[in-house]
């Protein structure tokens, strides 16, 4: 069997269906990478990076893919490795070596298939019988009450665990977040006040900050350490990303000065970048995504790197449904996973692309069984989910803000 090409799809779609999540974003940008075979079976991965900035991922492929023409999958990480020393200049970390992700994914997807294993497998064996999920809920909708509905809807999705994030979010006004140490720590032990009156202490909650990607000011150590000492009472998962990635000794001292578990690490690629931070003790709970972090067999590495450190593994996942599914298979081959990240009330790029080889079932989710990642891009979705230039998420900021128009398509 050898390699013949390597493709790039790139889609768009409805973001969600989830109504709560609908309100502030309503369209999602998404990258596929096919390595084709003259065998005639296909391996399929994704990168994040297609959620993001998906006009470069084509490019990228490209570069990449006379690495891959003529070769097998006998050793993927050799070709990962070939892969990653090419691009060495400018593909240690960032967009480089997340699309490089996207390439191995797919790499993995196609040994799956031609050994007839589930890719957990293949990275060294499922760890889990079942792991918990948490359904990742995006803002605070608020009043109160709205905040109330969007978790019963979640609970009402076979849920036991939510993520909401830090401020709070109303059509009219947008997120608000307040800033300084008293207020925003005010601020968030009230919610979180409400919902475990509201929901008891058996429900798993996260609070997100936000702060490693916030377009506008983000919270100083001082804030996080205020905020998250203000949660203790409330028994918190995590809290997830309180301050900036360019602040990894602040991450530190944050971790140093607080029981509530403080989480991090989505927007960092490659185990050289995680490193900084794993070192640090920067994070009590990891977040790899296997579509992002640099390739499921970088997500290994980070998951080791965290577990020699007495730390624990929380999937980051909000990519389509080939990132989903790819986070799936890692976290359960991760011996130090304690939950999975789930898009609850997925829109099409996911479904359709998953089927059934997901299974939610009393708020855990059971180990992947199919051979490969257990994921499909047909020619019908490619053809209904055209991709839309300009689609990408970004940090709003003046000359890039979304136009109306391509939301108001897609709502």
């Amino acid at each position: 069997m050898k390699i013949t090409d390597v493709q790039t799809h790139l889609l768009t779609g409805p973001c969600t269906l989830d109504p709560y999540l609908s309100q502030l974003r309503k369209v999602r940008s998404a990258a596929f990478i096919e390595v084709h075979t003259d065998s005639g079976i296909l391996g399929l991965g994704e990168t994040y990076a297609g959620y993001f900035c998906p006009e470069a991922v084509p490019a990228i492929v490209e570069f990449f893919k006379p690495i891959l023409v003529g070769q097998n999958v006998d050793d993927i990480p050799e070709l990962w490795g070939r892969m990653y020393h090419c691009g060495n200049f400018w593909c240690r970390v960032g967009v480089g070596v997340s699309v490089l992700n996207g390439i191995e994914a797919a790499l993995w997807d196609l040994k799956g298939k031609l050994e007839k294993k589930p890719v957990v497998e293949l990275l060294g064996g499922c760890q889990h019988d079942h792991l918990p999920a948490y359904a990742t809920g995006g803002p605070a909708n608020y009043p109160h009450d709205e905040l109330a509905r969007k978790i019963e809807f979640y609970l009402s999705l076979g849920f036991t665990g939510v993520k909401v994030s830090a401020g709070g979010y109303t059509p009219e006004r947008g997120v608000e977040i307040p800033f300084e140490p008293a207020p925003a720590a005010d601020f968030e032990a009230d919610k979180l006040d409400f919902v475990r009156r509201r929901f008891g202490a058996g429900l798993r909650v996260m609070l997100d900050g936000h702060m490693g990607n916030s377009p506008g000011v983000t919270w100083n150590v001082e804030t996080a350490i205020a905020v998250a000492k203000a949660l203790e009472p409330f028994d918190l998962f995590f809290l997830e990303e309180p301050l900036h990635y360019t602040d990894p000794a602040g991450y530190a001292d944050l971790c140093a000065a607080t029981s509530t578990p403080i989480a991090g690490g989505e927007c960092l690629t490659a185990a050289y970048e995680w490193r900084v931070f794993v070192e640090r003790d920067a994070f009590d709970i990891g977040q790899p995504d296997a579509s992002f972090t640099g390739g499921l067999g970088e997500f290994m590495l980070v998951s080791r790197m965290l577990a020699e450190r007495g730390r624990k593994v929380a999937t980051h996942s909000w990519g389509a449904g080939g990132s989903f599914m790819q986070n799936l298979h890692a976290g359960f081959a991760a011996a130090n996973t304690v939950i999975l990240e789930v898009a609850p009330a997925y829109g099409p790029l996911h479904s359709e692309v998953i089927g059934d080889s997901f299974v939610l079932r009393d708020g855990v989710v059971l180990p992947p069984t199919k051979p490969g990642l257990g994921i499909e891009l047909t020619d019908d979705t490619k053809r209904r989910f055209p991709f839309v230039p300009g689609s990408g998420e970004f940090n709003s900021v003046p000359g890039k803000i979304l136009p109306e128009e391509l939301e108001k398509r897609h709502a």
